[in-house]
């Protein structure tokens, strides 16, 4: 986060303040925000409470205390602390996430792959029930993609416990969803429930999410800037990041390009839980290959396609928004996020439709 983004941080606390009737004030043109003087606390400061106050007819230590809980969890902002009659002061994170966004984009939709298990041999018995042949198949993609020498033995192998299910003619993406997502001794998902464009559809959340990389992909080129990792820097509207623990819980699919994130608006934003599911990713293809699980994927693409939903809407510039090194880092990090999305899906046989 730069000073200059740190100002607009600021100044969106502000006006979501005034929005919500905590400050009656006039917004201010700008904030102003200096490096902390010697002895002071943090990297930033910035008086703004000091100058709100008379109007706002507040103390100053008020209008700090609620400019505060509107910065609080700033993506960013390691800490923002109050000193002295009413001072506010930043404490900046440090960049984190920007060698995991350019090492997912150097990879690719193989990002992931590894030989964890290089030098293990796995060879399955031949099955001839629908369900079990994908099962088969996943696995052997998920073990490959480990290093593993995988495939079907002719003479036999290991055999998996596998809940029969049957096709009925649907959709292959839909049908490869439906014995996939389940644990494979489970019973498996109605294919026909898949087919259904609708936010409780999972399979529909993981290509939409996908999707919706790809176009903020070509909306940010029509406004002149790419992808760039960095720091997230500050988010855009209040309620637009999912509680802690919500990021597995959708929210609602209004009409294509429009998504309503999970939450309450007005309420403190809180960082995304992005970066985190794009670092675990790893982990879970190689678990759902030691374990024969390819469920396991299928729940992490949903993880991080619920976190991509709700992250979304900071990406791109809101109104005469001029473009920053901090929507720049995010478009790089919802690119990355699409690279995860394709890839897996690609491990479980399933297409990452650019439009939908």
């Amino acid at each position: 986060m730069t000073p200059a983004d740190l100002s607009l941080t600021v100044l969106r606390a502000v006006r979501r303040a005034v929005d919500d009737g905590a400050l009656r004030v006039d917004v201010p043109s700008r904030a102003k925000v200096e490096r902390a003087r010697p002895g002071g606390v943090g990297e930033y400061a910035s008086s703004i409470a000091l100058s709100l106050a008379r109007p706002a007819g507040r103390s100053a230590l008020d209008v700090a205390g609620i400019l505060e809980e509107r910065l609080r969890g700033v993506p960013g902002l390691r800490a923002v602390e109050i000193t002295g009659p009413g001072f506010l002061n930043f404490t900046l994170l440090r960049d984190v996430d920007a060698g995991l966004v350019r090492g997912i984009l150097a990879a690719g939709t193989s990002y992931g792959h590894g030989a964890a298990l290089a030098g293990t041999v796995v060879r399955f018995a031949p099955v001839a029930e629908p369900r079990a042949v994908l099962v088969v198949e996943a696995l052997v993609r998920l073990l490959r993609s480990q290093g593993a020498d995988a495939g079907v033995g002719a003479d036999g192998g290991e055999r998996l416990h596998v809940y029969p299910g049957a096709s009925g003619g649907h959709g292959t993406d839909a049908v490869r969803w439906a014995f996939l997502r389940a644990a494979p001794h489970d019973r498996p998902l109605d294919p026909g429930s898949l087919l259904v464009p609708h936010e409780r559809n999972p399979l529909f959340r993981v290509q939409y999410a996908h999707s919706r990389t790809r176009r903020l992909l070509v909306n940010a080129r029509q406004l002149g800037f790419t992808p760039e990792p960095g720091r997230l820097g500050e988010p855009g509207q209040p309620g637009q990041y999912a509680e802690p623990g919500q990021y597995g819980q959708p929210g609602q699919c209004v009409e294509p390009g429009q998504y309503v994130a999970p939450g309450r608006p007005g309420r403190p934003d809180h960082a995304s839980p992005l970066p985190r599911l794009l670092r675990d990713h790893p982990l879970a293809l190689l678990s759902a290959a030691r374990h024969r699980a390819p469920d396991r994927v299928a729940r992490q693409l949903e993880a991080v396609a619920d976190a991509l939903l709700t992250f979304q809407h900071t990406v791109l510039p809101l109104g005469d928004e001029k473009p920053s090194a901090a929507h720049r880092s995010r478009l790089a990090l919802a690119e990355a996020a699409g690279t995860v999305l394709a890839g897996g899906l690609s491990v479980l046989g399933i297409s990452a439709p650019d439009r939908i």
